[in-house]
């Protein structure tokens, strides 16, 4: 066990040869276990579950979010997760779904400038439209800064 607990997350996909697609070879998660409902993803380091359930699938249409909250002059998905990554992790996935022509909710950039709890984002869906925010922090104990 790492020194840190580990989440567990399920949520519903509308297929899951598109979700392995996505999330195991556009976002490099290793698959796990699997059945013809549901398969298991490494999501870093954490384990999530993408489940078949067609009719519960995220935001129905893509980048189309339900439901938003405001964050520093930003429209944030209020349902979504994601992983908090090294800064040069952080860019290097920003520049592979840029280059794959990935359609962001909310481009890369810097939320917070000069505050505490500065960090670069970036928010996209997942073909069953899943919000997901990927975040990066120069220095880690700013995490919970306010």
């Amino acid at each position: 066990m790492t020194e840190r607990p580990r989440f567990h997350l399920a949520f519903p996909v509308r297929d899951l040869a598109e979700a392995r697609a996505f999330y195991g070879e556009l976002l490099g998660c290793p698959e796990g276990r699997s059945s013809a409902e549901w398969v298991d993803f490494d999501f870093f380091g954490h384990q999530i579950v993408a489940h078949l359930s067609p009719n519960e699938a995220g935001h129905k249409e893509h980048n189309q979010v339900a439901s938003t909250n405001q964050v520093d002059g930003e429209s944030v998905p209020v349902r979504h997760f994601g992983a908090i990554l090294a800064m040069a992790e952080w860019r290097k996935l920003a520049a592979r779904l840029t280059e794959r022509k990935v359609s962001f909710i909310i481009e890369p950039g810097i939320r917070f400038e000069g505050l505490p709890g500065e960090q670069a984002t970036f928010f996209f869906l997942d073909p069953s439209g899943n919000a997901l925010e990927f975040k990066a922090f120069n220095n880690e104990a700013s995490i919970f800064a306010h």
